[in-house]
């Protein structure tokens, strides 16, 4: 094995010697880092939830992700993004949330655009619309003008070259956005920037157009394994937090609420919580005083906390840890049992002596 892992690098020590026509940086030292590859390190999921998964480098991810947000000019609580396997990862994902915000919009892509470009529009089954490009490989937005127009009724999701891959060339952002609204897409388009290469390397050259999302883009990608150098596949995936922020802030709510479901249950509370709701009814706190402190909604014998975003599961635990403590007061020594509220939650979910199972 050893004899082999050493013609292996002598193989890339020399083919590295000639690396000329492929955009990857090989000028590049990781070493303080190898001290790290005797972990299984896995940001299982969003990097903005936690995972039960403690081996993980989740504070660095969402750093290297606040660093990109703000060179595009987007605050911390304004975006969504992720660490991603490559840059054609980020062109999928980029173009899905076009889809997702315009179900049956038409994707526009240069015909210089990268084939993952292409490949997305066959993966999510949309209608693709190539568009003719100048000499220098730009997009030529008088032919992308004419073929909007030929589609007026269906909304736009265009991919924007930020450096194609032979030409190397950047689509005018400015004058797709306007030649959008010219053609009466204002309101109705997405737009997705593939800047692989040169979406980095753009901020730092004078004069050049800027990449902002003070302009009307929905996201961003960017490769890790080029410009900045790196030792595998990589990039960096940005979008604008609409509709995916409220996603996820929805998907929290409801892992929240199956929590706080769960905890009044193995506690001994009656308790439910509908599907795609983040409403947990359980059943009336005895103590009027522990109502108005946690402020909770009563009628008749449940009462019940929805879940916001705001809701934390450090806030649950506090209130479930409370409400535990009180009913061994309400519930002394078994003088008073607790409620039946099987009428209101179902026998499945009431906990009284009688449906306890």
């Amino acid at each position: 094995m050893a004899g082999v892992l050493a013609r292996y690098r002598r193989s890339l020590v020399e083919r590295t010697k000639h690396h000329l026509g492929y955009p990857y940086n090989l000028d590049f030292e990781y070493g303080a880092l190898s001290q790290l590859q005797h972990f299984s390190i896995n940001n299982l999921g969003d990097p903005f939830i936690e995972s039960n998964y403690g081996v993980h480098s989740r504070q660095f991810e969402v750093g290297v992700l606040d660093w990109f947000a703000r060179l595009w000019d987007l605050e911390k609580d304004e975006y969504w993004g992720y660490i991603t396997n490559c840059g054609t990862e980020g062109n999928l994902h980029g173009i899905l949330v076009g889809r997702e915000v315009f179900p049956d919009g038409i994707l526009y892509a240069s015909r210089d655009s990268h084939y993952s470009v292409f490949k997305a529009a066959r993966m999510y089954r949309m209608d693709c619309v190539k568009v003719d490009t100048l000499v220098s490989g730009e997009i030529d937005c008088a032919d992308f003008g004419r073929k909007l127009l030929e589609n007026k009724d269906k909304p736009a999701i265009i991919n924007v070259n930020i450096g194609t891959t032979v030409k190397g060339a950047v689509d005018d952002l400015d004058l797709v956005i306007e030649t959008l609204e010219k053609s009466g897409f204002k309101d109705r388009f997405y737009i997705h920037c593939d800047g692989a290469l040169f979406g980095l390397m753009m901020p730092f050259v004078k004069q050049a157009p800027r990449v902002s999302f003070k302009k009307p883009i929905g996201s961003v990608s960017v490769s890790g394994h080029k410009f900045v150098g790196c030792p595998m596949p990589c990039g960096v995936q940005i979008t604008r937090k609409g509709y995916k922020g409220f996603q996820k802030e929805v998907q929290k709510c409801l892992r929240n609420a199956h929590y706080l479901k769960d905890r009044l249950k193995d506690a001994g509370i009656s308790a439910m919580l509908n599907e795609l709701s983040s409403t947990v009814v359980f059943e009336r706190p005895k103590d009027e005083e522990f109502v108005r402190r946690w402020q909770l909604a009563c009628e008749g014998s449940i009462s019940h906390v929805v879940v916001m975003p705001s809701v934390t599961v450090d806030k649950l635990d506090t209130f479930l840890n409370e409400l535990v403590e009180k009913r061994v007061t309400w519930y002394q020594e078994g003088k008073c049992q607790s409620p039946c509220i099987a009428a209101d939650v179902g026998q499945e979910n009431c906990l009284c002596t009688l449906h306890k199972t």
